[in-house]
């Protein structure tokens, strides 16, 4: 069963976007990044918690619809569906049923990956939308928005130096 799609162009969302650029070419990075090991860069950075483990994945993470469920190190987890999926340049999933404190703030989160050519390499740019629960915006894009832009660069730092040591591993 598909989930519905969270984020339309009417809502008021906060997005937050990282880059990093890598020497690997993006068909390359996108085959990396796309079923790279949850646990291997989604470390803990407070006040935030790290992914320990991924429980109900039904499907290869290679098209529209497959579901799992990241476990957190605090005991906390969260549903994801992937719901857009361009071989070689880009996905984009989202999240929704946290069990943290994001349920408190956010009706879900729009995730997406873009893989894009730089010379030789690629400029990987992630971004998360979130979609905040009436009147938490203000939260979202305040005093939150500088401390999880600061887990998704230290998770897309370890992601390009996962990527990184693929391409000197071929």
């Amino acid at each position: 069963m598909r989930t519905p799609i969270l984020i339309s162009s009417t809502d008021d969302t906060v997005s937050i976007t990282v880059q990093q650029r890598s020497s690997v070419a993006p068909s390359k990075a996108f085959r990396i990044i796309v079923p790279i090991d949850l646990t291997s860069v989604f470390h803990r950075v407070a006040p935030f918690p790290g992914v320990k483990s991924v429980a109900n994945q039904t499907e290869e993470w290679d098209h529209v619809g497959p579901t799992r469920n990241p476990q957190f190190d605090d005991g906390s987890q969260v549903d994801e569906q992937l719901t857009e999926y361009t071989e070689g340049s880009s996905f984009a999933y989202q999240l929704t049923g946290f069990t943290n404190v994001l349920s408190r703030l956010a009706a879900g989160v729009r995730g997406e990956w873009n893989f894009n050519p730089d010379g030789d390499g690629t400029l990987l740019r992630w971004t998360y939308e979130f979609k905040p629960l009436p009147g938490r915006r203000w939260i979202l894009a305040g005093p939150f928005a500088p401390l999880w832009r600061r887990y998704m660069v230290a998770a897309l730092a370890r992601c390009v130096r996962a990527v990184e040591a693929a391409q000197g591993n071929s």
